[in-house]
């Protein structure tokens, strides 16, 4: 007889693997809660699991084909395979298609029905096989366990989906409309989380600086009453939030960065093209001028905060002249990192269908100046840090014996030497740069 491709009984041990942007992360770590509820065993190297989740991510280039790569690999030697569920986006955009194409996946879930995964599961086990791609998002969060261990820097969705349709950008679609998690229900889990060992809380959206929702005394607030709200924790040392949508930074956000010295000074604000009409093209509901005023009055409340940013090269049309605007807005910038990326369309959205593609070669070229360029401004403000004293969040150990590594409060990677622990804040002097990281000194007396 073939060898089963599944296990007969409820798996004993299982492995997620996420891919792509943080929120993918986080609910990776909440998926991995729900099946250690279950009283399943977390394993490192799936292969070796009972169960395996690929927790994928739609925006890269062929995710789709990279997602039926992964399944493939899962296949042991001896011909059986793990219990296979496919989770995320990719999951929501190519649901059935996925079942018809692998019969090796027995569960497929997207990104707000990962709460019925352990009963998915069950039925999986029991022989059969199991989709759900519907998108009741609040109900998602209140199945959820409680939050309980967590790293020194941990992620905290509070709010999912866009409504801002971008013509290149899935999201919409995989992970629906806007919606804002309630504020007190934030409250608690931001609680649990510095409870469980969380030093610093990164606040997560698709547009987390969209979100809204009434205080604990009936007050509409935005995210900066919520980042003011959990700064008053005296357990929980720094926050962050990301990733925002440059139309939705309010004033009273703004403010905040001038106002709350634990809201670190960094800010990821995607601008994508540094051309007006290929921002039109995309939707973008912003222009250069405008975005450039907007980091103006920013910096004039925090003048050292780093600006993070991403970038789309060869969209539709877009001509070389255009591109050169990119390379000068990123100079004019001055971005301490970002993220880049050639266009690949997307089924479904309005950009797959325009004419005029910029051909894989050109776009190529266009990448590499750009990326050379973003590599310059991340060293430029990465060397203009040397001599600044700051606090350094211990995260893991470095390669060298007594070096461990940490972030600054501007999201810059530090490395030195000495007797620490990981989840420690740790005062140093920023001594040595490269475009990737620093070298720190640990300073005697703590930084004022």
């Amino acid at each position: 007889m073939p060898a089963s491709s599944a296990p007969k009984s409820f798996p004993k041990t299982f492995s997620v693997k996420s891919f792509g942007c943080q929120m993918n992360v986080y609910d990776g770590e909440r998926m991995a809660e729900l099946l250690g509820a279950q009283g399943m065993t977390a394993v490192s190297g799936g292969e070796d699991a009972d169960l395996v989740v690929l927790n994928t991510c739609h925006i890269r280039e062929r995710a789709t084909e990279k997602v039926y790569s992964d399944i493939g690999r899962l296949r042991r030697e001896d011909g059986t395979a793990p219990l296979i569920a496919v989770a995320g986006c990719v999951a929501q955009a190519e649901g059935e298609e996925i079942m018809a194409r692998a019969p090796s996946v027995k569960v497929v879930v997207g990104p707000q029905s990962y709460h019925h995964l352990p009963d998915m599961v069950a039925r999986a086990a029991a022989g059969g096989r199991a989709t759900e791609t519907d998108m009741p998002a609040q109900a998602k969060f209140a199945a959820l366990p409680k939050r309980r261990k967590s790293g020194p820097s941990a992620f905290l969705t509070v709010q999912e989906g866009c409504d801002k349709f971008c013509t290149y950008c899935v999201v919409p679609y995989t992970r629906g409309a806007e919606i804002s998690r309630p504020f007190n229900d934030l409250v608690e889990e931001a609680r649990l989380l510095v409870a469980g060992g969380a030093r610093e809380i990164t606040l997560l959206g698709q547009n987390v600086n969209a979100w809204t929702s009434e205080d604990d005394k009936g007050r509409t607030i935005g995210l900066d009453g919520l980042i003011r709200a959990l700064a008053a924790d005296p357990d929980l040392s720094r926050i962050r939030y990301t990733t925002s949508h440059p139309n939705d930074m309010t004033e009273g956000l703004i403010a905040a960065h001038g106002e709350i010295d634990k809201l670190m000074p960094f800010l990821h604000l995607p601008v994508q093209a540094g051309s007006d009409r290929v921002l039109a093209a995309m939707n973008r509901s912003h222009t250069v001028s405008s975005y450039l005023s907007l980091l103006d009055r920013i910096r004039a409340v925090r003048p050292d905060i780093a600006i993070s940013g991403d970038f789309i090269v060869g969209f539709p049309g877009e001509t070389p002249s255009e591109f050169n605007e990119t390379v000068k807005l990123v100079e004019a910038v001055g971005y301490a990192q970002a993220f880049s990326f050639k266009y690949s369309p997307r089924p479904g959205t309005p950009a797959a269908t325009m004419a005029d593609h910029v051909p894989a070669v050109e776009m190529d070229e266009r990448l590499q100046r750009l990326q050379a360029a973003l590599q310059r401004s991340s060293l430029a403000f990465n060397q203009a840090s040397i001599g600044r004293r700051c606090t350094v969040l211990v995260e893991r150990r470095g390669k060298l014996p007594g070096q461990w590594l940490g972030k600054s409060p501007w999201l810059q990677s530090v490395h030195f030497i000495g007797d620490f622990a990981i989840g420690d804040l740790v005062d140093v002097e920023l001594i040595e740069a490269g475009p990737n990281s620093l070298s720190g000194r640990v300073l005697q007396t703590p930084v004022e």
